[in-house]
């Protein structure tokens, strides 16, 4: 497979875009990727905003149902639901102007890639932001 987002691309996500970040499929179930992640990217720095169907409030941050939900703009928006769904996700990413899409590890459509691309919002595939923050230094 193609390398989805360089690593000016992953630099730049992590330091530069913002510090909002719409973790889509987050919920309060501590066993899931997703918690862990979010819990990275709070030592790091960044707000974390739960995006799932419960809407529950996660790391004491509120949860909404829907990017389209979140009354406040989102800088990046991590996803963590299957190759099958992300792809609309991603659409839903650039309809609500986030800056970049984030697609974690085994999360992978080529044509979402490059509709978020062409749209000129910056995107990482199949890689963790939790495994690239220690990497980067």
């Amino acid at each position: 497979m193609t390398n989805y987002g360089d690593e000016a691309t992953v630099r730049s996500i992590l330091t530069a875009k913002g510090d909002t970040w719409a973790v889509v499929g987050l919920s309060t179930n501590t066993a899931r990727a997703a918690y862990g992640v979010a819990q990275v990217l709070q030592r790091h720095g960044k707000r974390i905003v739960p995006v799932h169907p419960k809407a529950e409030t996660v790391l004491g941050e509120p949860g909404y149902r829907s990017l389209a939900d979140i009354p406040f703009p989102v800088d990046v928006v991590d996803v963590f639901v299957n190759s099958e769904l992300a792809g609309e996700v991603a659409d839903q990413a650039v309809a609500v102007g986030a800056k970049a899409v984030w697609f974690q590890l085994g999360v992978v459509d080529e044509e979402a890639y490059a509709r978020t691309t062409g749209a000129g919002v910056e995107m990482v595939m199949d890689r963790c932001p939790a495994i690239e923050f220690p990497r980067l230094g």
